[in-house]
């Protein structure tokens, strides 16, 4: 019998109850805990429970997951980890930025200038639901930004707002000799100053378009969409030599779908209902560090 899985547990309200939910499912799906440990601070409460599985087993991984997702309580998640990535020596970690690594849609933001800040952000729940192609979206809503002075670029960089735990995670992957990236639907011109500042290996947006310092409405070269953000982390895993088994993606919206699923585990962090569905953890409360634990970092 060997451990090959992690059922780490948080939440804000983690309680015992909620525990005694997760080990009642392990146990009638045949699979032993072998050992507990508990963890965070006083924003939430973290449970890692290492599981044995027979080898014999009628149980897999993705079964595992189901199960337990299918019993949980409000207000607590629970992710389900193989073990060779949380002990892998090294890991890449690649983020979404809007409303992933940042608190906000900068799209929204810079339409704010315009006084479009509600009709682009319509557009932009209903890309990101799934109901929209992303690439015709984002053309449509970077064309409200037409004759922006690029003074509102600098002005939107003091609005953007790290989500919480942002820092301490990226801190953290670093310290332990991973690899952090972040692809982004987003603007270069935004998100540059945010990567030199957390120190991150790679990073890439969408560019928006200036001409004698104004905004054209349009950006340069080709969109970073969904199709675009798997292909960046396979090309940036395979540039580190880290096997696609050993990454951890997060994001929220349909433009995240094939990078998270791509990943060795996809996260849905505060995720729109599509992603939460598909995504091999979810994370729904507001500390992106939460990361950190399911990673074993």
């Amino acid at each position: 019998m060997t451990s090959n899985l992690a059922a780490v547990s948080y939440g804000v309200n983690l309680s015992p109850g909620s525990l005694e939910g997760v080990r009642k499912v392990l146990a009638d799906a045949g699979v032993a805990v072998s050992s507990e440990s508990h963890g965070g601070d006083e924003r939430f409460t973290v449970h890692t429970a290492n599981l044995t599985l027979p080898a014999n087993s009628a149980v897999d991984l993705l079964s595992v997951r189901r199960l337990v997702a299918q019993s949980a309580d409000a207000g607590v998640d629970t992710a389900i980890v193989p073990e060779d990535l949380r002990q892998a020596a090294r890991k890449l970690l690649i983020m979404d930025v809007d409303s992933t690594l940042i608190q906000q849609e900068v799209i929204e933001l810079l339409a704010g200038h315009a006084g479009k800040r509600e009709e682009v952000a319509e557009v932009t729940e209903a890309a990101m639901r799934g109901e929209l192609d992303f690439a015709q979206s984002l053309h449509a809503r970077v064309a409200v930004l037409a004759g922006l002075p690029t003074a509102v670029i600098e002005s939107v960089r003091h609005e953007v707002r790290l989500s919480l735990g942002a820092a301490e995670l990226v801190a953290a992957f670093k310290a332990a000799g991973h690899v952090v990236a972040v692809v982004s639907g987003g603007f270069n011109q935004i998100l540059g100053p945010i990567a030199e500042e957390l120190g991150l290996d790679y990073w890439i947006a969408n560019e928006l378009e200036i001409v004698d310092g104004a905004l054209t409405g349009k950006v340069l070269g080709d969109v970073v969409d969904r199709a675009a953000k798997e292909k960046y982390l396979r090309r940036w895993a395979a540039a580190e030599g880290i096997s696609l088994e050993h990454t951890i993606a997060v994001g929220d919206g349909a433009n995240d779908l094939d990078m998270l699923g791509a990943a060795g585990i996809g996260v849905a962090f505060n995720a729109k209902p599509a992603v939460r569905a598909v995504a091999d953890a979810v994370i729904n409360m507001p500390y992106l560090d939460a990361v950190r634990h399911i990673a074993n970092v």
